[in-house]
């Protein structure tokens, strides 16, 4: 009679199967996030003087969008017409908004 290896069950195999997908899974996440967002940067409409006259006026009144995007924040400014500063507002009216 000649040696055949380990005899594992069909719950024993499909199990180890688990665990090794499992374990490619986790180990691929944290290389497909970080190479996605390398893949996109993050780029602001404007001048660097427009961004800072706007920045303080998207950070008190926009906060819950900015990780939207420029015409997601663009909407939140013009919601907030009344209550941002006098700069932001010229930077608005500059761009036809």
């Amino acid at each position: 009679m000649c040696y055949q290896g380990p005899k594992f069950s069909a719950v024993t195999r499909r199990n180890t199967m688990r665990k090794f997908f499992l374990s490619l899974v986790l180990l691929s996440l944290p290389l497909s996030t970080s190479a996605f967002a390398q893949q996109q940067p993050q780029q602001r409409s404007g001048t660097a003087e427009e961004q800072a006259a706007c920045s303080r006026d998207v950070q008190r009144h926009c906060r819950a969008v900015i990780d939207q995007g420029d015409f997601t924040i663009l909407a939140c400014l013009q919601q907030n017409r009344p209550k941002i500063s006098a700069a932001c507002d010229q930077v608005l009216k500059s761009h036809g908004q």
